[in-house]
Parts: C-alpha cells; structure tokens; sequence
C-alpha cells in the first residue's frame, strides 16, 4: 500500500518559530547588500497576498495569471490586505480598480532585434542573447523576484526570469557564441540559489521555491570545466552535494514502501526519486486554471494541486507522461511516478561527485551510481516498447507510455550497447517525424505532447544517438529540426519556444502549440541548442542557412 511521510509545506517553513523549521540564512552577495534595505518576504504572493490574490483570480481579470504573479504591490502584503479589506466593504468597491493602483505590472519586454540583409542565423542568435540578458538584478521591495548577482539569460516572452533547466539548453549556444563569461556568470548564479535556498527553484520568483527543475546544474558545470579546466568541478562540488541531498532528503528514514517528498523506497528497499512541490495549492501561475482543473477532477483539491506542481517540476508542464487515462488532465498522478530522466540526472550527478572527490569517498559515490542504474535497468527498461519508460511505484510497472524522455540514458551514456540499438528502432518507427521528434506518441491537447518537438529534446536525442555510433540517425533528426526552426524564422523572423513537427508544412507560427498559454517567442534554448547543432554539422547547416534572412517586415518578433 502507498504510504506518504513528511509533506513539508512552503508555508510552514517560511512562518514556523523554532530555528531549525526556518529556511536558510538569505546569502546576500555584496553588490546586494547595499540596495537591500530588509530581507526579501520569501512568501509566494498567493500567501503573502491572502484573499486579495484568491479574489483577482476569481474576478478572472487577466488572461495570462502570471502577470498578476510578477506584478509588485506598492506596499508591504499585510498593509495592501488592511487596504483591500476597508475599501472592498465600501459601496461601489470595483476590484480592477484597486489593482490598477495598488499594483505595478511587468509586461513582458518588447523582443525587438531586427534583421539586417545580410545577417546570418548565428549573427541573429547573437544578437537576440543581447536582447535576452538581465542582471545583475536590483532588489525591489516587495517584488516576488529573486535577485541574482550576476548577468544571466532569460528564455524570451512571457518568461522574463532564469529558468532552472532551460539555462543549460542556453549555455550550449552561449559557449557556441564565444560568451564564456556569460556561462560562468549563470553557473555561478545557480550556485548562488543553492547556497541560498538549498537548491535551484524552477524558476526566480519567490512563487517557484517550493520546487526545483530537472537536476542540470552538475551539467552546467561540465561545460564550464570543458573551458576552464577539471579544477571547475571541485570549485562548484560543495553545491553540487548539497543540490544532491535536497533530492534526497529523508531517504535514510523510510521504511519500504513509504515516500517522503522526492523519495520513494519500494517495497524491495530499492531508493529512486520522483517530481514533487512543497505545497499543495494552486500554482501562483495558474491559479485560475488550476482551480478549475481540481473541481473538473472529483480529487481531493490538495492531491490535484500537489500533481499539477510536481509535473511543473519535472518541466514537462504538461505531458501524456504524467495522466492516469493518457488524455486528460484531470488524471494527473505525477507523485504516483519514478521519472526516467529524473533517476537518469541523479545518476549523472553522482557520477560527477564521484569524479570531484578522491579515495573512499569517490568509490562510495560510484556505487551509488551503480546501484541507481542497477535500478533503472530492471525497473524503467520496457522491452514492450523498446525504451526506458516511467515507473509507476503505486502499481509496480511500467506506464508503458514513449516519450522523448527515453533519451536521457543514452544522452548521458549511462546505457548499454543493447539498449541503444532497440532504442534507435523505436525511434524510427514511433518518434520520428517529418520536423524531428515528438515528445510523445500521444495527442492530448498539451504541449508536451504529439505534434511538439522540443530544442531540449531534440539536443539529447542527436547527442545521445551520437554517443552509440547512430550517426545516420541523429544527423537525419538534427537536419529536419533545423530545417523546421529556420524554416519557421525564414517566415516570421522568430525562433519558437517549440514546433509541431508532425506537420509536412512549416507553420510561420510554429503550429497548434497547445497548453495554457500562447506560443512564446525568444527563444533561449532553441537558439542555444540550433547554434549546438550548427557547430556539430556544419556542412549539413551551410545549404539551409544559405538563403537570405528575412526581411525587415518579418523581422521583428512580436510579444
């Protein structure tokens, strides 16, 4: 029988009394220290704020709920709630109004790069990560943003902060370009969220603390150390153990079968992880709509909201991967799951540990390793499909459902020679598609779904597959994606956050998108990885890049 143990809530933490209940010491690096006049109120708005955001959310005043999330209030929460709760009790109390001058919004900035005549795609890529960087960062009063001390890239449109696993996408385009000093500034921003907070957020808003994003920051410093030496991994090993023991707090104290946040102990005492949120309530984000999805599901509220969360952990927000029936929202079970990109980045991180130490401790590292893949081999490894699938722990199987996560293994070469070969038979019967590959075989609607390819996804598949000597294959996928993504650019002068793939025609607003917001432009990990894929065929890339840009109507991207 499941059995769960230990649910930490955000909110507890931030507000309990005694020393070893609260969070962290906030680490306030110099350039900070002389603008901050208090601490930062690490509560999410949805908290801070009380009713009044419940009540901006019931009033459905905004299409996009995020900006209510970023807005910043132009006085401390428990004043503006003083405020609200005297005014809305007076006759002809109109709520927007009260938002519109209590609150400052932050539209998403203008990603305006135009195009000259003979400009490359490298060149325009070059361009736009001026347009995309930020920082050092301010602190502003109130603000549920996270400052960070160094420079750093955001991804583009509605997402104006540094993003957790999208920032190593980016680096990749970043190294490509020649900004070394940019990479190290993000990696050492990353570092400095660890000290800070225990661990990486998904993203920087005080509303993302409660969770963190697929563990890439062990990657992030491989490709700082590719530039800068070996020495790199012991500089940044102190963060990369304390990211490992935030993914496995509390393993030590479960009985089998029980859970406790990322960690599951199955019923054989095997130990693997899982996607997971401390809190169990709407998304800041989403609040509207994760409302509404809880009271289509007949669920308990709290176990919708916690699967809503953990699956915006895993960065796969939302996908076939995580629902009980393969189709609908309401279904979302993703605490229910063992992910195998999840299991495969620890086993990563434990790799890199294992080669930042010396002695003892490095061969204690490496068996954790062993066992770990030990695991995924005879858990995740479905000789149905031919690929690593996700572990249902509640019922001891597979959920049979391929996804483009299955290349995790072979992009980190945690796989055998076997593995791969089935691997790449899958692939072309099931993921290959006419733009690159799926993120799944499935149409549902999301956007981590058929008929969308993904920069992350593609990267990993092209590398993995060159990893074990699939050559044809990972130049054949890398060919389709760049000529889909420079395709689409040719037509609207944009990169995409994703693009239908499926399609044999190149959409100029990259397809149906799907999900809970619009089709984002920027974009920091297309642009990253795109550049990743140039410098690795460059005499496939010279004849798709040979055409004229495009022109300076097209030019532009819009918000």
């Amino acid at each position: 029988m499941r059995r769960e143990t230990g649910a930490l809530l955000i909110a507890a933490v931030l507000t309990a009394s005694p020393a070893a209940a609260r969070p962290p010491v906030p680490f306030t690096p110099p350039a900070m220290a002389r603008q901050m006049v208090a601490p930062q109120d690490l509560r999410p708005p949805s908290i801070a704020l009380d009713g009044l955001f419940a009540a901006i959310g019931d009033a459905h005043l905004f299409p996009d709920f995020k900006s209510v999330a970023d807005a910043t209030p132009d006085r401390a929460p428990e004043a503006l709630l003083r405020l609200w709760r005297a005014e809305r009790a007076r006759p002809g109390f109109v709520l927007a109004d009260f938002v519109r001058r209590h609150f400052t919004f932050h539209p998403p900035a203008g990603v305006i790069y135009r195009v000259s005549r003979n400009e490359t795609v490298p060149d325009y890529i070059d361009g736009m990560w001026r347009v995309l960087t930020r920082g050092p960062d301010k602190p502003v009063p109130y603000s549920s943003l996270l400052p960070l001390p160094y420079p750093y890239v955001v991804p583009g449109g509605r997402f104006t902060e540094l993003y957790y696993w999208d920032s190593y996408f980016t680096m990749i385009g970043l190294a490509e370009s020649g900004h070394m000093d940019l990479v190290e500034d993000m990696v050492r921003d990353m570092a400095s969220l660890i000290d800070r907070y225990g661990h990486v957020p998904n993203g920087t808003r005080t509303y993302y603390l409660s969770r963190s994003q697929p563990p890439f920051f062990a990657l992030m410093v491989e490709l700082l150390a590719r530039h800068e030496g070996p020495q790199t991994l012991r500089r940044f090993l102190p963060e990369m153990k304390r990211e490992y023991a935030y993914w496995m707090e509390g393993a030590e104290r479960l009985a089998p079968g029980q859970a406790h946040r990322h960690v599951v102990r199955l019923a054989d005492g095997t130990v693997l992880n899982r996607y997971w949120d401390d809190l169990d309530t709407p998304r800041d984000e989403s609040y509207p709509e994760d409302i509404a999805t809880a009271a289509r599901s007949g669920r308990p509220p709290g176990e919708v909201y916690r699967d809503l969360r953990a699956a915006a952990e895993s960065g796969w927000d939302f996908s076939s991967r995580w629902l009980a029936d393969g189709h609908s929202l309401v279904t979302i079970h993703t605490t229910d799951l063992l992910p195998i990109d999840l299991n495969a980045l620890l086993a990563h991180l434990e790799q890199t540990i294992a080669r930042a130490t010396d002695g003892a401790e490095s061969a204690a590292w490496t068996a954790r390793a062993q066992t770990r893949l030990a695991a995924i081999d005879r858990l995740m490894f479905d000789p149905r499909l031919g690929a690593w699938s996700d572990y249902d722990w509640t019922k001891g199987a597979t959920t049979g459902v391929l996804s483009a996560a299955t290349f995790m293994p072979l992009f980190l070469h945690l796989a055998s020679q076997e593995q791969a070969d089935r691997l790449e038979r899958t692939l072309r019967a099931r993921l290959s598609a006419p733009g690159g590959i799926v993120a799944t075989t499935q149409h549902t609607g999301q956007q981590w779904d058929s008929p969308n390819g993904w920069a992350p996804l593609e990267w990993m598949a092209v590398r993995g597959l060159v990893r074990y000597g699939k050559d044809d294959l990972a130049r054949m996928i890398a060919e389709r994606w760049i000529r889909r993504v420079v395709g689409t650019w040719r037509t609207s002068g944009v990169f995409l956050e994703k693009y239908d793939v499926v399609s044999p025609d190149v959409s100029p607003v990259g397809g149906p998108g799907g999900g809970e917001y619009p089709m984002q432009i920027g974009f920091g990990w297309t642009n990253g990885t795109l550049l990743g894929l140039i410098k690795l065929y460059p005499t496939l890339a010279d004849p798709l890049l040979a055409d004229p840009p495009p022109n300076d109507k097209k030019s532009a991207p819009r918000k």
